[in-house]
């Protein structure tokens, strides 16, 4: 889950990227503009994912030690 959810993040990262740098929506593009289904269905999954992703920001990692 965790895995799949930075996916999302870094599919809307990049989205949103290429929107402030070229005003290019590439989720859009891909499925028939901003307002088609599959468009909205995605935007509404990288939200969702988003919101999961908080949870990331205070789960402690363990550390990897190497010797």
């Amino acid at each position: 889950m965790e895995r799949l959810a930075l996916l999302f993040v870094i599919i809307g990262a990049l989205n949103w990227g290429l929107i402030g740098l070229f005003q290019f929506d590439l989720v859009a593009s891909l499925f028939g503009g901003a307002e088609s289904i599959v468009s909205r269905i995605v935007y509404t999954l990288v939200g969702l994912f988003g919101v999961y992703a908080i949870k990331f920001l205070f789960t402690e990692r363990e550390e990897t030690r190497t010797t």
